[in-house]
């Protein structure tokens, strides 16, 4: 049987097939307020009843101050939840389990408002220096992210992932490049971990299903995290319960990238092979036979599709197709499915 479209399952949540909606920013709550708009029930509602198995929202910011932009998705607040619901069960609907991206942008946040990090440095000339967390300030970073879980699960979400990628708050904690504190938060790899420890023990407090979590496996550029630092974090998140790394890459320090066709995907194997844990695989996947081969051997246990999915809701179909192999319709479409 074709293993793209084989289910899987995780903790008690089982996804009818291997493809996944990757996280992708749409900037789109123009209101500024981190509410859903008619344009995202539109954008992820279509991807359900292509049938990926699972769609995960675009990062959602656990605080204000924590969003990339003002357009951004929110859960800081209590007022999110209905918006989020109801997208949640129309997902549903289509046999979709739905994920959400929590996430906080800390220095790389283009925001009007003070913007904070673990160390007062700046991503690049034109971006704000921002304010070094104090104690209190990541008390409140790791409660927001606590209380964002609990919001996701009023929502009905099926699972969380935790961002810790792209450079955004935790990867700043994670990568010595960003990290120069001198406290327990700071210098070694134990301690440069101790903050997204602390936000997955929080989150726990409170949720119950299956927790993913997202990192930067390379940072490209010299005194980054190594990958021994990586598997490292792996390991440690594996221990504590975490059930997939989604393994992306870059985003922590401004670097020259070239990206090719599943050029992440080697470091998402060895994470996969020597962490024991379960990956997904991300960046530049295409095509159905390029997805089947990476689960066939064993590289990765889901594929995370995004621009492919952005140019066709009905990428599952297509990959199907490419395989030969069936992908019940919507019944709605049976009649042009075949």
């Amino acid at each position: 049987m074709t293993k793209l479209l084989t289910p899987i399952k995780f903790d008690n949540v089982q996804l009818k097939n291997r493809i996944v909606m990757s996280p992708m920013c749409m900037y789109s709550c123009m209101a500024q307020d981190g509410k859903i708009t008619p344009f995202h029930m539109t954008h992820y509602i279509s991807r359900a009843v292509g049938q990926a198995g699972l769609v995960m929202t675009e990062a959602t910011a656990v605080m204000p101050e924590g969003r990339i932009s003002h357009e951004d998705l929110g859960i800081w607040d209590d007022n999110h939840i209905e918006g989020l619901k109801q997208l949640n069960e129309q997902l549903h609907s289509y046999g979709a389990k739905t994920g959400i991206q929590l996430a906080h942008a800390g220095r790389k946040a283009e925001l009007n408002s003070d913007i904070y990090a673990p160390s007062p440095l700046a991503f690049n000339e034109s971006l704000k220096t921002p304010t070094g967390m104090t104690a209190a300030d990541i008390n409140n970073a790791i409660k927001a992210f606590k209380e964002g879980a609990r919001r996701a699960k009023e929502a009905d979400f099926d699972i969380i992932e935790i961002h810790g990628a792209h450079g955004y708050l935790i990867n700043q904690f994670l990568s010595p490049l960003t990290n120069k504190r001198d406290d327990e938060y700071g210098g070694s790899t134990e301690n440069r971990y101790r903050f997204l420890s602390q936000v997955i023990e929080a989150v726990q407090t409170v949720w119950n299903g299956p927790l993913f979590v997202r990192i930067s496996t390379d940072e490209y550029a010299e005194g980054g995290n190594t990958l021994d630092d990586i598997i490292y974090f792996a390991t440690q998140m594996k221990q504590q319960g975490i059930e997939l790394i989604d393994c992306s890459s870059g985003g922590v320090v401004p670097a020259s990238i070239k990206p090719y066709p599943g050029y992440q995907v080697k470091r998402c194997e060895r994470i996969k092979q020597e962490a024991s844990i379960a990956t997904g695989a991300v960046g530049l996947i295409t095509t159905g036979l390029q997805a089947e081969e990476i689960l066939q051997n064993n590289r990765a246990d889901l594929v995370f599709i995004g621009r492919a999915l952005l140019r066709n809701p009905y990428w599952a179909k297509a990959a199907a197709d490419e395989l030969n192999a069936s992908l019940p319709a919507p019944k709605q479409y049976e009649r042009g499915w075949r």
